[in-house]
């Protein structure tokens, strides 16, 4: 199945939509600032026995991630937004490991700009990519895994009406190492 993509989502104060080649000044200005900001909490790849080591340690160009991204909303696997605020770039958010079959479900993550946060923005960006994930794509379950020390990450799923589930230990890879995470959860009231 192929997905309508690009998406363009609004919220409030918010547009979410796809990342553009011509967003890559914003994007690396927005992610160098915040470099510090966000490294406690950043995804990195694990070395794994038997895995190219060159390769695996490499992130994509720019405009490779972008190629990908777009590749994978079109397969319908995830959706990646840009978050913007008026012209500002603050954020992006994903929907990612969207599965269908008998679970219907994926799971958002985020970051933001550290001059934008505790203002709203980031409840804002998962009510409307919660919202797009049960209305357009009819999913049932969505989760935001989060580190159980990140309280503002925590704050962010409760306002956005996700429920606290449970705890994954040694869930994901971060910041270096395999790190325990607590998962929230929203199911769509109109699927049952």
């Amino acid at each position: 199945m192929t997905y309508s993509w690009p998406v363009v989502l609004k919220s409030e104060d918010l547009t979410l939509q796809a990342l553009r080649f011509r967003d890559r000044p914003r994007w690396n200005n927005v992610r160098a600032e915040n470099r510090d900001w966000l490294s406690p909490w950043e995804a990195t790849i694990p070395l794994i026995p038997g895995d190219a080591a060159e390769n695996a340690s490499r992130l994509p160009s720019y405009f490779e991630m972008v190629r990908t991204l777009n590749s994978e909303a079109r397969s319908g696997r995830s959706f990646s937004f840009a978050i913007w605020h008026q012209r500002n770039l603050i954020g992006q958010i994903s929907l990612g490991g969207v599965i269908l079959g008998a679970m219907r479900g994926g799971h958002i993550g985020y970051w933001i700009d550290k001059n934008y946060s505790n203002r709203g923005f980031t409840t804002q960006a998962v009510t409307a990519l919660t919202e797009y994930s049960f209305s357009a794509l009819n999913l049932h379950r969505i989760e935001i895994n989060l580190r159980p020390e990140n309280a503002a990450s925590r704050r962010v799923a409760e306002k956005a009406g996700y429920i606290f589930e449970g705890e994954r230990p040694r869930y994901l890879h971060i910041a270096g190492n395999w790190r325990d995470h607590v998962v929230f959860v929203k199911e769509n009231p109109a699927i049952k």
